[in-house]
């Protein structure tokens, strides 16, 4: 009887391993992210014509708490971080504009007019539809961003050293974008996707990394 010839039986384990790798990025993809469209999207927002960034809420946490970890430091981490979030997103849809039928209020504006309402710092304190009265938009966007860190920028150099690579992952984190309706605060349409940060994420890379997912499933996308 006829042995099969090694270079049969290595490409035979490479068809396989490449249908499991593809099998396993399938379900990882499914899992990663989600997405809600309200029923009467498409009739609701089809009047917009403005429409607002909120800051997003943002959390860091740490599966083992760093040495001279200042919780004082932590939140302000977490405000910068919010307005860098929201600044990347404007760029990036203000970057794409043609490929939307809306405009969007530039930040600065968004973020002076919220200021001197008194609810900047405070909007969980407000409906949708009272913010979107005072900036004067159709709709507003909004959402979450939580990360847990996991390993330090010096331990993710160490490890790309030691065992190849570009950096390595420091931690994990989630990113929920919504879309509320101005006149009701109604919840237009919602996107949520985990994700893992590398040592040189930005959020440029952060947003970046989300709007390649919402692609064209995006409201406004013409």
């Amino acid at each position: 009887m006829k042995k099969p010839s090694p270079s049969r039986s290595i490409m035979k384990f490479k068809n396989v391993l490449f249908l499991l790798i593809l099998f396993i990025s399938v379900v990882v993809n499914a899992q990663s992210k989600q997405v809600f469209e309200n029923p009467e999207l498409k009739t609701i927002i089809s009047t917009h014509k403005v429409v607002a960034i909120m800051p997003y809420r943002t959390s860091i946490t740490y599966k083992r708490q760093p040495k001279n970890f200042s919780a004082e430091a932590n939140r302000d981490q977490e405000k910068s971080m919010s307005k860098s979030i929201q600044s990347s997103m404007y760029t990036f849809l203000l970057r794409k504009a043609k490929n939307y039928n809306v405009s969007f209020q530039d930040v600065d504006k968004t973020n002076i007019l919220l200021k001197k309402a008194g609810m900047l710092d405070k909007l969980d304190e407000f409906t949708n539809d009272e913010i979107a009265k005072v900036l004067g938009v159709d709709a507003i966007i909004g959402g979450v961003f939580e990360t847990e860190q996991t390993k330090s920028e010096a331990g993710a150099i160490a490890s790309a050293i030691l065992f190849g690579g570009f950096g390595g992952k420091t931690g994990t984190g989630t990113l929920t974008m919504t879309l509320n309706n101005g006149s009701d605060g109604e919840l237009l349409w919602r996107f949520f996707k985990t994700m893992d940060q590398g040592i040189m994420a930005s959020t440029d890379d952060i947003v970046e990394s989300m709007m390649r997912k919402v692609s064209r499933n995006f409201p406004y996308a013409i």
